[in-house]
């Protein structure tokens, strides 16, 4: 008898994406890039401000979303947001993973774990992050990405607390904060935050820079696309999307 997520002939893939509530871009962002015969089903978590707060009660429904999800039948769901998966330091992103997996009956990743697992792929051991919230957010972000064997340089934030005001962000914001931050020594930048637009400047700031960028949605996209066997390149939106999909 087949499973449940065994793919018929014909079938689309199924993105399960739990998001803040408050976020206004990743939606657009995610249907952005997606490729062919791969359809986005979405959940919210209640989130408004990115403080230390909001970003720990907000998984306190991951479950009942989770669920909902699941009723979708998708083929794998992602927490696609770094501060919430990332706030309590190493192996946070793991147990929110087996809560989402335990309530759905559905592979799970986070945006903090597709991040570590893409500076793996790339072989990036040093790094830099910006990012549209406040240093406080960027410290504990920087000191799990550090907590995982990595080196953060450096990082800057533009000190927003509001998540509808960082949706306003232009994308120039992104390009601009990540030309800034870069540094010779960084192997790849970070631009971190789901609710800021920022994968329409990746490919060109990667020719200005010379080095790998990554962002919150792309990392998330990445692990979630291949989690639901979807291995083909993903052209237009960085190193990362277009070579290392296999």
């Amino acid at each position: 008898m087949p499973s449940r997520h065994d793919q018929p002939q014909g079938r689309c893939r199924r993105i399960g994406l739990l998001l803040p509530s408050s976020n206004t871009t990743q939606e657009m962002e995610f249907n952005r890039i997606l490729p062919d015969g791969v359809t986005l089903h979405v959940a919210r978590l209640p989130l408004r401000t990115v403080d230390p707060s909001a970003t720990a009660k907000i998984v306190e429904d991951i479950e009942t979303e989770s669920q909902k999800l699941a009723d979708a039948d998708v083929d794998a769901i992602v927490l696609a947001a770094t501060a919430p998966s990332s706030r309590n330091g190493i192996g946070y992103d793991k147990e929110l993973i087996r809560r989402i997996e335990s309530a759905s009956g559905c592979k799970a990743t986070t945006a903090s774990t597709g991040l570590i697992d893409g500076l793996t792929a790339l072989n990036v051991k040093r790094l830099v992050i910006a990012a549209p919230w406040s240093d406080a957010t960027n410290v504990t972000s920087a000191g799990f990405i550090q907590a995982s064997g990595f080196t953060v340089l450096a990082h800057r934030a533009r000190g927003h607390v509001s998540n509808l005001e960082i949706g306003l962000l232009d994308e120039q914001t992104a390009f601009d904060m990540g030309v800034a931050i870069d540094q010779p020594d960084a192997q790849a930048v970070m631009l971190a935050c789901g609710n800021w637009l920022t994968l329409g400047i990746v490919d060109r700031l990667e020719s200005a820079i010379g080095k790998p960028v990554l962002t919150t949605n792309q990392v998330s996209l990445w692990a979630v696309l291949r989690l639901a066997g979807y291995q083909a390149p993903v052209f237009g939106w960085g190193r990362l999307l277009r070579e290392y999909m296999g």
